[in-house]
């Protein structure tokens, strides 16, 4: 199961490497894509519980990394909640860390 980095920058501009079990995310985000912050959440919500569940399907049990990397984008999304129009932009899927840290 290929997992995948990506990075997305935050309203402040900020940018962020992200982590995914399962390189499922690409069904769920569109590189150079701006999102309402409210829908980037939704989208990773939907994202790491596939990613998590496809870890689930190969090993009998739920990504913890998965659940930790949304947590993550959850509560730094919170931090956006009161700018006005505040928005996700999704840069890039970079290579997985496996096949960067393997000869």
């Amino acid at each position: 199961m290929p997992d995948l980095t990506f990075r997305i920058r935050w309203p402040n501009g900020d940018e962020e490497a992200c982590y995914s079990p399962s390189s499922i995310v690409r069904n769920f985000y569109r590189e150079g894509e701006t999102y309402e912050l409210n829908e980037f959440v939704l989208l990773s919500e939907r994202a790491f519980e596939a990613a998590s569940e496809r870890v689930r399907a190969v090993h009998g049990y739920p990504c913890s990394r998965a659940a930790s990397q949304l947590a993550t984008l959850k509560s730094r999304s919170n931090t956006f909640e009161t700018h006005p129009d505040a928005t996700v932009t999704f840069l890039r899927f970079d290579a997985g860390l496996a096949s960067r840290t393997s000869s």
